[in-house]
């Protein structure tokens, strides 16, 4: 199957027992049992018929071994994470989303799970972070807010040189535009609630591993910890799923006008976005991604000309996220990002003046006049 009918026809398709086309939400709790340990699902914790769909449905896009929802994005991490041991040490990619930071350096570390954070798109810095008791290497790629680029293969390849597993958070390119199994990646992360849910109204996260031995350690963190999705999320997404890839591709077209704009655009400093030949991830993108994604940052140079332009947008939408139809704007040093101390943020290059937009699916017209306008002051 070609990529957008596997996201309508792949996975469980329908239900069987009623011949609906539509996976049916499973409202329930516990099962009827034939038997002591005769049944087929026990309990919604550790199974429940919804999210068995979605979990499958994930894993045949991905082109993984097993599929596995939680009930967020940050659950889903942390439930990896939880994979390894007190003692256990993890290179991940500096620009990574807020949160993740702030889970990895304010809650694991209480357990003795160490961590180092490199430029990922630098292999020279990836092996001299190693250590003897580095277990896996975590990229997000590419990063969120600054859209930094991280070649999988390559980092796959070297992982796999010294017996570590390799980890990437897909959540900007969705298993439509970047496949990180088929490069290597041994586990691949989604915050659903992103572009899979795709009209901000769910919370969500998602896991694909590649082996029996991986889906059996999760399996067992995810039942353990029970920070699974209810039926009712587990539908959207499975809903979400079916129209990715027309969304993904009016989304890739609308952001690539869009970042055209504000690089041609006096008023803006700088334009972060693959897309664009002056990115130094953009021939790594061309090669490991189908496109360039929905996610743009920009500099305006102060925090007062950041709040200027969010008082003066219309189409974009002040808001927490990404990855839904509307378009959406925020300022990460002050939201997504605020977690991160000033003087990490200042390290990275996340200025007070950026500017981050999710691009959605209006009219690209529409877009590019409301940030001219805006940015014009009007």
């Amino acid at each position: 199957m070609r990529p957008k009918t596997r996201l309508i026809h792949g996975g469980i398709f329908g239900d069987e027992h009623t011949g609906a086309v539509s996976t049916p939400i499973y409202q329930v709790s516990t099962y009827k049992q034939e038997g002591v340990g005769n049944f087929k699902y026990e309990y919604s914790r550790t199974g429940n018929p919804t999210r068995h769909a979605l979990e499958e449905l994930i894993a045949d896009i991905e082109g993984g071994h097993a599929g596995f929802a939680f009930g967020s994005g940050m659950a889903a991490i942390s439930s990896v994470m939880m994979m390894f041991s007190a003692g256990d040490h993890v290179v991940l990619t500096d620009d990574v989303y807020g949160g993740t930071y702030r889970v990895m350096t304010k809650v694991l570390n209480r357990f003795g799970l160490e961590h180092t954070f490199v430029d990922t798109g630098n292999l020279d810095e990836v092996k001299a972070a190693v250590r003897d008791n580095t277990k896996a290497i975590f990229v997000e790629t590419p990063t969120n807010p600054l859209l930094k680029v991280t070649d999988i293969e390559e980092v796959a390849q070297f992982a796999k040189s010294k017996n570590l597993l390799t980890i990437v958070d897909n959540t900007f390119m969705t298993p439509y535009l970047q496949s990180p199994i088929k490069l290597g990646a041994d586990i691949v992360l989604h915050s659903a609630t992103k572009y899979i849910g795709g009209h901000s109204d769910v919370v969500a996260g998602l896991v694909v591993v590649n082996s029996e031995q991986l889906a059996s350690d999760l399996h067992f963190i995810q039942n353990s910890v029970g920070a699974v999705p209810g039926p009712q999320d587990c539908w959207l997404l499975i809903r979400g799923l079916k129209t990715l890839g027309i969304r993904m591709e009016e989304t890739n077209q609308n952001a690539k006008r869009v970042a055209e704009f504000l690089d041609g655009n006096d008023n803006v400093k700088n334009v972060f976005y693959p897309g664009l030949e002056s990115h130094r991830g953009h021939d790594i993108m061309k090669k490991q991604a189908t496109g360039f994604g929905g996610m743009i940052s920009f500099d305006v140079g102060t925090v007062d000309a950041a709040h200027k332009l969010l008082d003066k947008v219309r189409y974009f939408t002040l808001a927490e996220s990404l990855g839904a139809v509307e378009s959406l704007i925020s300022v990460p040093s002050l939201m997504t990002h605020a977690s991160i101390p000033p003087e990490r943020r200042a390290e990275l290059g996340i200025s007070e003046g950026l500017v981050r937009v999710s691009v959605g699916i209006e009219d690209v017209e529409d877009l590019i006049e409301d940030l001219e306008n805006a940015l014009a002051g009007e």
